[in-house]
């Protein structure tokens, strides 16, 4: 039996922009929205209200750690509650955190992908566990993990208005990530899905203040105007390098322009890749230039040392990760002889970075895995969300070349003067 209904305007309530989004039944309901474009709160007054609408529901909220729902989820559902003027028929809990409408039992639960194998079994008294909210979802490393719960929201129910359902919804990330793959590209993307992507413009709640805000972004920052104002993907938070854009350079001239480059390398096998990373230094006028790469999992001795010969490396100086030294010298016996290994110990990580940012880079558009790292290397966050100093360890493999590459600059390792030759034939 259905209970009573608020009465709202959806117009009133959640402005314009979001009317398919309220409206939407199909099993996946996506949102990729830019800063400031009232997805969360929308999605929230949109479970409040559906709830109880629909006495069979019972909704799933997840983000990647359980703790951080208190302070997102949980208080945009509470606030949602408020907003409708329906709070009085809830029971919040919020040690749990829990949300029960009082009329019948339905239940918001609260959980996060810590292990997500604990959420496959979480079962409801009232109705179906039939929704779910995944927050955030950029945050979920892998595919096989959201799987994992969407795998949790099953069965059916006898009521003609019955449907199952999964939002998602998060701010701009890598294009690389698998939410654009399973849920926007057209190739690829799910069957049954609405996605949108959504921006501050649609937001007629916003002040005259924190509009100019993103627009002065256009001016000031444009890479990052294209994901916090336009919601494009990419990354506009705690990234590590902020100082670095694609720009198509004549290689071959700023080479004979500058003559001083730096050659690094990171070793890797199964799950990691190999790379090699190539750029001028300018030290005088503090700009790097990166105009190669090589990026490739499963390389063995030969085929490493294959490569270094096509692209002219052979008789360069080339740092390379000290943790592999047998492969290194197993490389300097078959000839790459200026092969050295990097210096590694405590601090070297974020002394390196922050003489990497020192520079204003400049990043060849044929390095597309260097593109890719420099826009999606970020600083670690701990379970509160909190910014820490330390680099995630993850999506670095060309960054941890560029920095042994950069060592003899900044360590007081011993420079070795590059030989001119290698321009002749560096793989162009």
């Amino acid at each position: 039996m259905k209970t009573e209904q608020p009465r709202i305007s959806i117009k009133n309530v959640i402005g314009r922009g979001y009317n398919r989004f309220w409206n939407n039944k199909q099993f996946y309901r996506v949102v990729k929205g830019s800063r400031g474009s009232k997805k969360s709160k929308n999605t929230a007054l949109n479970f409040i209200h559906r709830i109880m609408k629909y006495p069979w529901a019972n909704l799933l909220v997840v983000r990647r750690y359980s703790n951080t729902n208190k302070q997102s989820t949980y208080t945009d559902l509470k606030w949602a509650a408020s907003q409708l003027g329906v709070a009085h028929l809830f029971k919040f809990n919020e040690s749990l955190p829990e949300i029960t409408y009082k009329p019948t039992g339905q239940k918001i639960l609260f959980r996060g992908l810590d292990d997500e194998l604990k959420i496959t079994s979480i079962t409801v008294d009232v109705g179906i566990l039939c929704w779910a909210w995944f927050e955030e979802a950029y945050q979920i490393e892998t595919e096989d993990k959201f799987r994992t719960v969407v795998e949790s929201i099953r069965g059916s129910y006898d009521d003609p208005e019955f449907f199952k359902q999964i939002t998602v919804t998060f701010n701009p990330w890598s294009e690389r990530h698998w939410l654009k793959k399973v849920f926007f590209d057209e190739e690829t993307r799910e069957q049954d899905t609405f996605a949108i992507t959504t921006t501050f413009r649609v937001n007629e709640w916003l002040d005259d203040v924190d509009r100019q805000r993103y627009l002065d972004l256009y001016r000031t920052n444009p890479r990052r105007a294209r994901i916090v104002a336009d919601g494009e993907w990419g990354v506009a938070e705690g990234l590590v390098f902020e100082n670095f854009e694609v720009k198509h350079f004549n290689i071959h001239q700023k080479i004979k322009e500058i003559q001083e480059m730096a050659h690094g390398m990171d070793f890797g096998f199964t799950n990691d890749p190999t790379t090699e990373v190539s750029s001028v230094v300018d030290l005088e006028n503090k700009e790097l230039w990166i105009y190669d790469e090589h990026y490739e999992k499963a390389m063995l001795t030969k085929d490493i040392y294959d490569m270094l010969v096509e692209k002219g490396l052979k008789e360069t100086p080339i740092t390379a990760d000290s943790a592999e030294r047998r492969l290194i010298q197993e490389l300097i016996n078959k000839g790459v002889r200026r092969m050295r290994a990097s210096v590694k110990g405590s601090g070297s990580i974020n002394q390196g970075i922050l003489f990497i940012q020192g520079f204003k880079i400049y990043i060849h558009p044929r390095c597309e895995h260097t593109i890719e790292e420099f826009n999606t290397y970020t600083f670690d966050q701990d379970k509160e969300g909190k910014w820490l100093n330390t680099p995630v360890d993850a999506n670095n493999h060309i960054i941890d070349a560029l920095r042994y590459s950069l060592e003899q600059y900044h360590l007081g390792v011993e420079k070795k003067k590059d030989t001119y030759k290698a321009i002749k034939s560096i793989g162009l």
